[in-house]
């Protein structure tokens, strides 16, 4: 379903012109991130939970951390783009063309990617070199910064204090920064005089916000507090919510009720 759903967007926002706008681009960008999500975390996850062999290399274990913490990372300033982006939109309409010209998209999008690659790169590199005890079983259902860190045999408070201030950064600014362009957002939507407009402001931003919920909360959790301090099946259960809950309902959330999705798959059912 996950792989079918960001699928289906990023097609549709390929093929039909009426989606090539920042919006849809950034979304194609989401969804794109989104499939590359699942497949870091989800296989190993399936095995661990049914297949008989619930081992993994610790080659494989920094390759997935590597790349999960670097789309989680890209997940949350690509979010705090499209809040952006919405921001513009309905705040700054006159200006929307000159502020969200395609080039300006486009290097918003590589910042996105590289910001959260150079980040992963670093906690990567901290985890590699982290001695690790005899029991090297990962209590968890992929490999993550908290359950590695519980294995060391050497003080992690470095590690744990790294952890937290990047969290911060990728996690903590990007939701004010979200929280401030959708306070912006409702009090020039009060003001409009069109109920319609009103209608359409709250259902692309509400979808937006869902999908902020959604996956910021739950890494708050988990990031915000000493892995020490957390409860390591509360922590598998919430980490759920951002690998897998997300990821699938993202899809859904965006395309449920926008007319521009319908709009969009009628006509191109129309030309086959």
């Amino acid at each position: 379903m996950t792989l079918t759903g960001n699928l289906f967007i990023i097609i549709l926002s390929h093929l039909d012109s009426h989606l090539h706008t920042p919006m849809y681009f950034f979304l194609s960008n989401l969804s794109f991130l989104d499939l590359f999500y699942t497949t870091s975390s989800i296989p190993q996850l399936l095995v661990n939970l049914w297949g008989p062999e619930k081992t993994i290399s610790y080659v494989g274990c920094m390759i997935q951390l590597y790349f999960f913490l670097a789309l989680a990372s890209t997940e949350c300033i690509l979010l705090v783009v499209m809040s952006y982006d919405r921001y513009v939109a309905v705040c700054r309409p006159l200006h929307y063309a000159l502020l969200m010209h395609p080039q300006f998209c486009q290097l918003l999008a590589v910042a996105s990617w590289v910001s959260g690659f150079v980040n992963s790169a670093l906690h990567s590199f901290f985890a590699f070199w982290l001695p690790l005890c005899g029991n090297r079983q990962v209590d968890h259902f992929f490999c993550e910064i908290p359950a590695l860190l519980k294995l060391s045999c050497v003080d992690v408070h470095a590690n744990e204090l790294t952890l937290m201030v990047t969290t911060s950064i990728f996690v903590l600014v990007p939701l004010i920064l979200i929280l401030a362009s959708y306070g912006a957002i409702a009090r020039t939507a009060l003001r409009m005089h069109s109920a319609n407009r009103i209608q359409k402001v709250f259902g692309t931003c509400g979808a937006h916000l869902t999908v902020v919920s959604l996956f910021y909360i739950p890494a708050m959790c988990i990031y915000l507090q000493s892995p020490t301090e957390d409860s390591q099946d509360q922590g598998k259960f919430i980490a759920l919510f951002y690998t897998v809950v997300t990821p699938c309902l993202n899809p859904l959330i965006y395309t449920l009720r926008n007319k521009d999705v319908r709009g969009a798959v009628r006509r191109l059912l129309g030309q086959v």
